[in-house]
């Protein structure tokens, strides 16, 4: 549903809805039917919240500032173009360094519990 909506249509990160999920972190969501983007920006200060995944992997890029990224609490420090696999099951945080600091993950399948703020962007085209 969400793939046939969205083929073909340019969409620009401004253009998707911003939701502020605790102070410091602000989210917006891109999805098809079969992987979804999770653009965060993050402030330095930020409650960090560790936390897994048990039913997929998580894919994680770093696009600006630099931040270090807790696997199994081992740091590992990333800065613009890191990436780092998360995988499933694995307790995991970001804790950002410099502002501003972008990480996008990367979730195939798409996270259910992110399905409604996917759709909101198919609502706006």
């Amino acid at each position: 549903m969400l793939s046939a909506a969205l083929a073909g249509v340019v969409v620009n990160w401004d253009d998707v809805p911003e939701d502020v999920i605790r102070p410091g972190v602000r989210r917006r969501v891109y999805a098809t039917d079969e992987v979804m983007l999770c653009w965060h920006s993050l402030s330095v200060g930020m409650d960090t919240r560790p936390h897994s995944h048990e039913d997929f992997d998580q894919l994680a890029l770093v696009l600006e500032g630099r931040a270090d990224y807790y696997i199994d609490g081992v740091p590992h420090e990333m800065g613009p173009g890191s990436m780092l696999l998360v995988p499933k099951g694995v307790e995991h945080y970001i804790v950002p360094r410099t502002e501003p600091c972008i990480n996008l993950d990367v979730f195939a399948p798409p996270r259910a519990d992110y399905a409604d703020l996917a759709a909101r962007l198919v609502d706006r085209t």
